[in-house]
């Protein structure tokens, strides 16, 4: 068969090896792919394997050869998979395979803000210690998680594995979802009550019409001005304007995202410059071992496909 990958490098910048698909048959990998090359690229293909790079209906009925629509993620809104299930083209996804990544990076975040480890030590590098009077000093407020509030709006398995490592902490654990059942000692609430009360609000739901700019004004006006908003699920959750907004006039604390609603974001983004904010770029599921789990589970996707019996499909 003929394979094609159209934007790997997020995937495997170097790091990786895609020798695994020559067992299938002739392959291309390319870095990236621009949207006037997706067609040329994929023409002819048996399987297209994509990322972020979208596979449109209008593209999708010119490539009459495909048969196999592969996703470097769990996210498959890049291909229209209606036209696809219509035609009998199986769309597989990776599911399940950054859960502790990304609950790793949530508190990453949240770390950043309570423990300002960044800002310390760029004050002991530019010698600020070294002419300090005292034995220690602080550059910005610090705090501990014990006995604070976290809430988490979304309770899937990334979810759950932010509320473990909360609970670890010392922390209580608020959650929100349209499926509540017990776990653990964590409480399940509406999203309102949770603004209200939390010290920290950690956002793993999928992207909906109903949570698309869930994070809004009115949401931010309920929460602690003490409260710090972490999303890492998807970027068109938070309002940025209304973010921003909300973070220069301390209407919270502070934010910390890994996802923004346009990535890459424009250079004038409102949220870039504050100093309360933390902004990484949509590196949560990238760590080594995580991509190499992703890579196993497209590898195991494929091999189900060419044996007649494709696996995590997503309609």
């Amino acid at each position: 068969m003929k394979i094609v990958i159209l934007d790997g490098y997020a995937e495997n910048p170097g790091d990786l090896s895609w020798d695994w698909l020559s067992e299938y048959g002739e392959y291309t990998v390319y870095d990236r792919t621009p949207a006037d090359k997706i067609l040329e690229r994929a023409e002819g293909c048996e399987v297209v394997i994509t990322n972020k790079t979208p596979l449109p209906k209008e593209v999708l009925e010119k490539l009459t050869e495909l048969k196999y629509v592969g996703l470097l993620s769990t996210g498959y809104n890049v291909v229209d998979w209606e036209y696809c299930k219509s035609k009998n083209i199986p769309v597989s996804n990776i599911p399940s395979y950054s859960t502790e990544a990304v609950a790793q990076c949530v508190f990453a975040h949240i770390l950043e803000h309570t423990n300002a480890v960044k800002k310390h030590s760029d004050s002991v590098h530019s010698g600020d210690w070294s002419r300090s009077a005292d034995f220690c000093y602080q550059v910005a407020p610090l705090m501990e998680l014990n006995g604070k509030t976290m809430g988490i709006i979304g309770f899937g398995k990334i979810g759950k594995a932010v509320a473990d490592l909360a609970l670890a902490f010392g922390m209580k654990v608020l959650a929100n979802t349209n499926h509540p059942a017990p776990y653990k000692s964590v409480e399940f609430a509406a999203k309102d009550e949770i603004a209200e009360k939390a010290d920290f609000i950690s956002f793993h739901c999928p992207l909906t019409p109903e949570t698309t700019g869930m994070v809004n004004a009115d949401f931010l006006s309920k929460m602690k001005k003490n409260a710090v908003v972490i999303n890492t699920s998807r970027g068109p959750v938070i309002d940025e304007n209304a973010l921003a907004d909300a973070l220069k006039n301390g209407t919270i604390a502070g934010a910390g995202l890994d996802v923004m609603c346009v990535e890459p974001p424009k250079a004038d983004n409102p949220l870039f410059g504050l100093d309360n904010i933390t902004i990484t770029p949509h590196i949560a599921w990238a760590g080594f071992e995580t991509r190499e789990r992703l890579m196993g589970i497209c590898k195991d996707n494929l091999k189900a496909y060419a044996e007649g019996n494709p696996q995590n499909v997503v309609y």
